[in-house]
């Protein structure tokens, strides 16, 4: 039987009936092919008919480190990351986050963002749903061990990433908010290593520069181009 959300979007959305086929997916890096056995308003029932492994994962790991934006602007950028290929997704407070909730909101929605998640990999054709990690503190992430290249995007750096050396498999991305890091955070984050990063001669609203970097990196190391 298939999720609530699932079935509402075969059942109510797609109008699916019996006997029409779905394809499937758990997060398991494979796809099972199915056939509807029943259906109504509140449920769906599926026979599987076979597990295919199909991979279309990026060889570049990308984890994004994204201060909470305001509005629809964090679900935007959470829904485009993972069609553009990122794995695992970490939602920031920094000094300027213009967004202040308590412990039981936030967790609120990082279930919302979880389905976004999901919802997107069916949109794509993804069939390894992308983690969002609990929200966390900027310093506190920076922090963490990490063990490939870490980069923050800043107006005033001297590198792009095309002067990045290859090969790299593994990215640290963290995109600032809407009104920049402080003076103080990024000393921190050059404190913990990580690498300033020019995209243009521009200066992007925090949603833009997500899927611009993303793009850029995939280009540059993954399997977009």
């Amino acid at each position: 039987m298939l999720s609530d959300d699932a079935a509402n979007h075969v059942g109510r959305v797609m109008r699916m009936q019996v006997g029409h086929q779905v394809l499937l997916f758990d997060g398991s890096n494979a796809e099972f092919p199915a056939v509807i056995s029943s259906a109504s308003k509140k449920s769906v029932e599926v026979e599987i008919q076979e597990r295919v492994e199909h991979s279309i994962e990026s060889p570049l790991d990308i984890h994004l480190g994204q201060v909470i934006s305001r509005g629809d602007k964090m679900e935007f950028t959470i829904q485009k990351s993972v069609e553009l290929g990122v794995n695992t997704i970490t939602p920031l407070i920094s000094e300027r986050c213009g967004v202040k909730l308590n412990a039981e909101r936030f967790e609120k929605k990082l279930e919302q963002w979880q389905k976004i998640a999901i919802a997107a990999c069916e949109q794509c054709g993804r069939n390894v749903v992308p983690t969002i990690r609990p929200v966390m503190k900027l310093e506190q992430w920076c922090a963490e061990e990490y063990d490939g290249l870490k980069l923050n995007l800043h107006p005033r750096a001297h590198y792009s990433i095309n002067t990045l050396p290859t090969p790299v498999t593994k990215v640290r991305l963290l995109i600032g908010p809407e009104g920049g890091l402080s003076a103080e955070e990024i000393s921190m984050t050059e404190q913990y290593k990580f690498d300033e990063i020019l995209l243009g001669p521009r200066v992007l609203r925090t949603e833009t520069t997500a899927m611009t970097a993303i793009t850029a990196l995939q280009v540059r190391f993954g399997d977009l181009g």
